[in-house]
């Protein structure tokens, strides 16, 4: 997470994950404190937002907080069939979440809790001596990456089939530019820019849906799956979608193809919102994203990324640990972005 001189309003956006990754949330931060939607909120504490409405309606009512010190409205856009429209999206700060957790009585709540008081502490008491320790952070990260590479060149090499074996070859050598960035990070990150922001195709999550669905029909044509496939646990791949194009200020939190692609295959990899299929419906998604935002191909006409490298960077991404995440998403960003004279 990147972090601001304390006492400045700038926005940004954090990512908070429960300890066991059952649930992942953009969090907004700013003015000194922790913003979340009321849907957000419903989501964390595992209850619905009717239900969280009548708890804070209750609490500004007996007078525990002020609605006007604890509340403020955010210009959100948000996907309304294939439009993007501009909404005023009310987001509540720390201290109404926290008693909204303790009402709704939530284990959640008091993890994010402690998680949120860590953040703000800081935030407020380090600022930019963060960095100083976060790119030692990075670089812990970085070993366990390339532990995981490891892994799979030496435990499970024998377990995967040639083609994921000659898939994640193709990963580790066709665009060992990538990999070679890892020990590059005594003078910063992975490097930024050269990425395309004409996003011209919106995710929809009905289209998304109708794909999955004729996925599906094909692989039971082939006996390669069953009805399970691809059938949703809960509303937590539309939350993954609606995620993707969350925007503040009318800006998207992930304003480019390429880290929209990458984030749409890394959460639902993740998430698991799927009952079965979740590593290949990432792998499709994220190919289908790609497709109709014509980004799927180098300059030269060919794949950015061909079947077998997919399969392997989908399974490096499944056997990633959640600590790892900004590291592994980067990563597939510089997989599909634009290379000079490619």
């Amino acid at each position: 997470m990147n972090f601001n001189t304390p006492g400045t309003n700038q926005k940004q956006a954090l990512i908070y994950q429960t300890e066991d990754g059952s649930f992942q949330t953009e969090v907004r931060l700013e003015s000194e404190t922790i913003w979340l939607t009321q849907r957000q909120m419903a989501e964390l504490f595992g209850t619905s937002t009717d239900n969280i409405g009548l708890h804070l309606k209750n609490i500004y009512a007996e007078g525990e907080l002020s609605e006007k010190a604890t509340a403020e409205d955010y210009s959100v856009v948000r996907l309304e069939g294939k439009r993007k429209v501009n909404r005023t999206v009310k987001h509540y700060n720390l201290d109404a979440i926290v008693s909204a957790g303790y009402r709704v009585n939530s284990k959640q709540g008091t993890q994010f809790r402690i998680w949120a008081n860590k953040v703000l502490k800081e935030y407020l008491l380090q600022g930019y001596a963060l960095n100083e320790s976060r790119l030692i952070q990075q670089k812990e990260q970085i070993n366990k990456l390339k532990a995981t590479v490891m892994l799979f060149q030496k435990a499970q090499l024998e377990a995967l089939e040639y083609s994921e074996a000659s898939g994640l070859l193709s990963v580790l050598t066709e665009y060992t530019h990538s990999f070679a960035l890892l020990n590059q990070y005594d003078t910063g990150n992975f490097p930024q820019g050269g990425l395309n922001e004409q996003v011209i195709d919106v995710i929809n999550p009905h289209e998304a849906m109708q794909a999955i669905d004729r996925l599906r029909e094909q692989l039971m044509a082939q006996k390669e799956a069953t009805a399970l496939f691809g059938n949703p646990k809960d509303d937590s791949f539309i939350g993954i979608l609606g995620s993707i194009v969350q925007s503040f200020g009318g800006e998207y939190l992930y304003p480019s193809i390429e880290e929209q692609a990458a984030h749409l295959l890394y959460f639902i990899v993740k998430n698991h919102p799927f009952t079965d299929g979740n590593k290949r419906i990432g792998a499709f998604m994220f190919i289908w994203f790609l497709q109709r935002n014509k980004h799927h191909l180098k300059k030269n006409g060919e794949p950015k990324i061909n079947d077998n490298a997919l399969v392997a960077i989908t399974l490096l991404v499944a056997q990633s640990e959640p600590s790892q995440k900004e590291i592994m998403v980067d990563l597939i960003i510089n997989l599909i972005k634009e290379q000079s004279g490619a």
